[in-house]
């Protein structure tokens, strides 16, 4: 087997692809499935991996401003959706054979153990998956923002930004068809052009602790061990 490139990943995942979209469920068996076995792939070369999930499946933080209770108010509600997701995945991990933790950002000791960079790091080392819920802890940061806190604290190699589309574009391209793809981006670009990948705080925090940023196209068979493997696909966000 091909060696890994990066020891070390975060890889961020968005809590919506989880919903079914056949049944309206929140979460779908099948897309839980799918991912353990991706992340298993993954373990089988050894690769130590954090992940961090979203939670807009069960409930954006924004909506809060809409419904009229606040932001605030609604990001503590999405970071428990968050938790929730996380404690999905942890289970179907456990059914592939693959050690797992759930860990939150604020305590919660009767569901899930408090995160700790050390308690993250030794679990990693151990060759089990991490999974970080519970965003940073605190509201007005996206889940983006915490998988960048998350890889910094954990010393990841790269910051894995898992999407429905196979890079960063200029613009939308599911909008636009003539919109334009970047192989290879400077952090100061993605920020000077206002790429909505990422939320600017979450690009600031990886240039400052140097963490490469590689956005990719999880749902294209294989595309995730290519990208550990170092192989040429998604965008590269770098100094």
């Amino acid at each position: 087997m091909t060696q890994a490139k990066y020891k070390r990943i975060l890889l961020k995942l968005s809590g919506e692809v989880l919903r079914d979209n056949e049944s309206g469920d929140c979460l779908s068996d099948s897309i839980l499935a799918q991912m353990a076995n991706q992340i298993k792939e993954l373990r089988e070369m050894d690769v130590q991996v954090g992940v961090v999930i979203g939670g807009g499946n069960i409930f954006r933080g924004m909506k809060g401003q809409d419904r009229g209770f606040g932001r605030a108010h609604g990001d503590n509600m999405g970071m428990l959706a968050t938790l929730i997701n996380s404690l999905a995945l942890q289970s179907a991990l456990e059914a592939a054979g693959i050690p797992a933790k759930a860990l939150s950002a604020t305590a919660m000791p009767a569901i899930v153990e408090l995160f700790t960079f050390r308690r993250a790091i030794d679990l990693l080392e151990a060759g089990t998956v991490v999974i970080i819920g519970g965003g940073t802890g605190s509201p007005f940061f996206t889940t983006d923002s915490a998988a960048a806190l998350r890889a910094a604290e954990i010393g990841a190699d790269v910051l894995l930004k898992a999407t429905k589309v196979d890079g960063i574009y200029d613009s939308d391209p599911m909008k636009n068809p003539e919109a334009v793809k970047f192989d290879r981006l400077t952090y100061s670009e993605a920020l000077a052009r206002r790429l909505k990948v990422m939320d600017a705080a979450a690009f600031s925090l990886c240039m400052d602790n140097e963490i490469p940023i590689l956005v990719f196209d999880f749902f294209k068979s294989g595309e995730l061990l290519r990208v550990v493997r170092g192989e040429k696909v998604g965008t590269l966000v770098t100094s």
